[in-house]
Parts: C-alpha cells; sequence; structure tokens
C-alpha cells in the first residue's frame, strides 16, 4: 500500500521550503529561538539537525496524515472508521482513491487503525479457502513492518493474534496463537484478500466478514479497563504540512518510545526543541535561525529523493529493492525507511511481496504515454515465479495514482491469464499506451497516461525455490525489458 494528505504532504515539503524562505527572507521573529534553547547553536548546527530530522521524521509524520485522515477527521472522503473499528471494503482501489499513493488495485482491502493506549487488541481470522491468497500486514507510526498474519506467515487456517503496545506487560491469554508487538501505541493493520475476477467479490465479502478485532477484555469477555485519554489530534494537511512539520513530528513522537538506534537523533532533535512532551515553534526562531531550519529540511527532501532513485538495484531497467520491514531490518538507517515511505508508504516485507517498478526504458529514456506506445514480453515458461499471484499496475508518473481510462483497467495480473492472449511461441505480451491497440489485441491492453508512467510489478509470496525474484535484485528471475514500439 503505498494518502490525498499523504500525497500532499510530499508536494508540501516541497512548497514549504519556497514558503518558509519567504518568511525568513520578510524577517519573521527578530527574537532569538527560544525553542528548545536553538539559539544557542549556531545556523550551521540548527541546519544539520533539521536535514537529519527530517530524514528521520518524513515517515512518522507520514503516517499519522494517514492516521487522521482514516481515524480521525470524519469530514474526509478518505475516512474508514473510528480506532479499533475494522472496515471491509468490496471493492478494489480506483483513480477516485487518493488517499495512498501507488495504491493496490488486486487485492480488496480491510483497515483498523488501533490505539493500544488501554489495552491490546485481538485480530480473529477465518479459516481462508487454501488457493485464496490473503495476509494482514502489521505496521506501525514508525512505518515498521512488524508482523503477518496470512497465507504465508501462518497459514490459512483460522486464529486468534494478540497486538499489544511497546509498554505491555501481560500474560498471554489462552487461545492466542501469537503475540506482535507494536513499537508504537497507535498502529494499523492493513488486511489483503486475494480477488480472482470481478464475479468473485462476493466471496471476497464472505471472507471478510470473517474478520474481527476487538479489545483484549471483550476477548475475555472481562470488564474493560478504563479508557485512555482523550486526545486533540492536531488536524494536517498540505497546507498545514508546508508550516508544522516538526509541530506534528513533536506529537507523533510521544506514542513512539525511542528504541536504542533512536537515542541519538532523539536527543539531537531536543536540542532544537522537537520530542515528546515538547511544541515546536517556527515562529519563535530568528531569521538567521530559521534560514538554516529551512535548509536543513531541504537537504533532508533531496537526500530522500536521491534515496528513492537509487533503491535496490537496476534490472532490465527496472529497480528492484528491500526497502521494507522491522525495526531490525532497518537497523537506525533512516534514509532508507524515508526512502521507503515516500516510494510507497506500508510496503510489505520482500518475503511478502516484492515490487519491481520503472519509469524509465533500460536505456534511461523516460516512458511517456504521449509521445510513445510500449510493450511488455513474457517469454514463455518465464512468467513472475511467485506462489500467490503476480500484477502489473500502471500510475500517473506524476502523482504515483491510479489513471482514469476506458476500460476501467488499471493492471493485468496473473488471475487474467485465461483472458489474455499469448504469442504462437508461447510468450505473452502486454501493450502499454494510451490509445486502444485495436480489437484484436485489447484483451493485453494496460492504458497508459498521456504523459509521465509509473509501472509498479507486485510480486506476492514469491518463491523461493528455482527461479526466483529474490534475493530482491539478484535473483534467477529477471523481470522483462519494456520496449518503445512506436
Amino acid at each position: 500500500m503505498k494518502t490525498s494528505v499523504t500525497r500532499g504532504l510530499i508536494l508540501a515539503v516541497s512548497l514549504a521550503v519556497l514558503a518558509l524562505a519567504g518568511c525568513a527572507q520578510r524577517g519573521g521573529d527578530s527574537n532569538l529561538a527560544k525553542t528548545g534553547g536553538a539559539s544557542s547553536l549556531s545556523p550551521a548546527e540548527v541546519k544539520a539537525i533539521a536535514e537529519e530530522g527530517f530524514i528521520y521524521g518524513l515517515p512518522l509524520v507520514m503516517n499519522y496524515a494517514v492516521m487522521y485522515e482514516y481515524a480521525v477527521d470524519t469530514s474526509s472522503s478518505q475516512y474508514k472508521a473510528p480506532f479499533n473499528k475494522l472496515t471491509n471494503e468490496a471493492r478494489v482501489f480506483t483513480y477516485e482513491d487518493t488517499s495512498v499513493v501507488t495504491p493496490n488495485s488486486d487485492t480488496p482491502y480491510s483497515f483498523v487503525c488501533m490505539d493500544l493506549r488501554a489495552e491490546p487488541q485481538v485480530i480473529s481470522v477465518p479459516a481462508v479457502e487454501k488457493r485464496r491468497y490473503y495476509s494482514v500486514q502489521l505496521v506501525d507510526a514508525n512505518t515498521f513492518n512488524y508482523g503477518y498474519i496470512g497465507s504465508r506467515a501462518t497459514g490459512n487456517g483460522p486464529g486468534d493474534y494478540l497486538i499489544v503496545g511497546p509498554e505491555w506487560k501481560g500474560e498471554t491469554p489462552a487461545g492466542i496463537k501469537q503475540v506482535f508487538r507494536s513499537s508504537s501505541q497507535f498502529s494499523a493493520a492493513i488486511f489483503r484478500t486475494q480477488l480472482f475476477s470481478p464475479k468473485d467479490m462476493p466471496n471476497v465479502v464472505k471472507v471478510q466478514a470473517g474478520y474481527k478485532v476487538r479489545p483484549l477484555s471483550a476477548y475475555l469477555k472481562q470488564p474493560a479497563p478504563p479508557a485512555a485519554q482523550a486526545l486533540s489530534f492536531p488536524k494536517i494537511d498540505k497546507e498545514l504540512a508546508k508550516t508544522n512539520f516538526f509541530e506534528y513530528l513533536d506529537f507523533a513522537l510521544q506514542f513512539a518510545p525511542a528504541g536504542p538506534e533512536e537515542v541519538a537523533i532523539r536527543e539531537k532533535l531536543a536540542r532544537i526543541g522537537v520530542g515528546p512532551g515538547k511544541t515546536f515553534h517556527l515562529s519563535e526562531l530568528s531569521p538567521a535561525h530559521k534560514a538554516a531550519l529551512i535548509e536543513g529540511m531541504k537537504a533532508g527532501e533531496a537526500k530522500i529523493d536521491g534515496a528513492v532513485k537509487d533503491l535496490g538495484s537496476t534490472t532490465n531497467g527496472w529497480a528492484i529493492a528491500s526497502a521494507f520491514g522491522d525495526r531490525a531490518f532497518y537497523h537506525g538507517d533512516w534514509l532508507l525507511r524515508a526512502a521507503a515511505a515516500k516510494a510507497g508508504i506500508y510496503g510489505n516485507d520482500a518475503a511478502e511481496a516484492v515490487y519491481p517498478m520503472t519509469r524509465n526504458l533500460s536505456d534511461g529514456e523516460l516512458l511517456d504515454g504521449s509521445k510513445h506506445d510500449y510493450a511488455i514480453t513474457f517469454p514463455a515458461g518465464q512468467l513472475p515465479p511467485v506462489n500467490a499471484f503476480w500484477s502489473i499496475t500502471m500510475y500517473d508518473g506524476k502523482t504515483q495514482l491510479l489513471i482514469k481510462n476506458p476500460l476501467n483497467r488499471y493492471l493485468v495480473n496473473s488471475p487474467m491469464l485465461p483472458t489474455l492472449k499469448k504469442n504462437p511461441d508461447g510468450s505473452l505480451t502486454i501493450f502499454i499506451q494510451k490509445q486502444s491497440p485495436g480489437v484484436a489485441k485489447e484483451a493485453n491492453w494496460l492504458p497508459a497516461p498521456d504523459g509521465p508512467i509509473y509501472l509498479v510489478m507486485r510480486l506476492y509470496w514469491p518463491k523461493t525455490q528455482g527461479l526466483s525474484v529474490l534475493p530482491p535484485g539478484s535473483g534467477s528471475w529477471k523481470p522483462p525489458v519494456v520496449e518503445k514500439i512506436r
């Protein structure tokens, strides 16, 4: 799952540099910074901390934007449900879904934002037919994938699983198959249920009906503990994100206790007044310190953009990376975490899914549907090697959102193989272009935008024996090149 808020936030960071720079050039507050003693630091020190803090904090602020839109702002078009209430969607994402960048359109989603402050939550799953892949990705405010439930990780049998906060110390109740510990008090569970065809949706709905999320007290049929303190969640949108980045980071950090590898960066942020229990005020910075902070954010953004371009390795023009994982996976590599979030927040671990992606031909030329037609050909016997399913999804290269098109087709995937036409030699060609390739080829047409193209493969539960995409970037299976045919 890779929001309008999050997408706006990413864009807003660039605008923030201009907007805040204008404030600094106009003079701003003439007083020296009172915030956290930042006035005692040199502008160079403020710039360095802002740069590092922006890289460290971007995933937390992006995650807060998603959580706010999904579980807090009832007026949002992307609102799902209040905390600890599961919502199921009996549909796949379309061009009208603008909350999550690079959204999956293969699997209907179920989603819950969990508030773990008062007590743990129990996720229950039903028995799911063996041929149907499903997964429950557990991801916390740090954007760490701290566990999985589903076909690959726990099998397709029924089960009850306990989701606990970072400071929970209770005993595991009878009947609980596994305990998963979030590194933050707020967390999310993203359910993906495989859809074989549009006619299969009623069967997916039956599976979704078996998903349950309930407090531990309800699971045990005991009285509920005292409710957690009511919170005033700060409103976030792309305009507010221009100037309030570190204020949002303040808020998010109070619910995410620092791990050992976070102590150093947290101490640096505290020197400019950012951290749990603090309130960062940009207006309290002197013009020189404000300008330094802006330059630091700008430098941090540039590093993240560069890291996005360099994620993983490139094979036949496709970038293949292992960019998502748990705390141990990142091991304090905040630049990798930020690049992963910006490339597509809430991506899966490589063991669950690998995402070859491209905006270019193998020679580096940018893909552009307004200028050329393209094709991808899988040689006979060389379809992506997966235990579950694969897909190729088309996105607008500027927004990373799905594209409105006459077929309402946003991807080509393996469940569609019976309807796709193979070439005489057994190979399979997918046509990537703005206009129809003609009636005879339309079954294999993936409609492209009238402009930059962004293609993402999703290889769910990649095989580890024989042909394999694993390890990402050096596996024995390689994605085929995108060819320019006109």
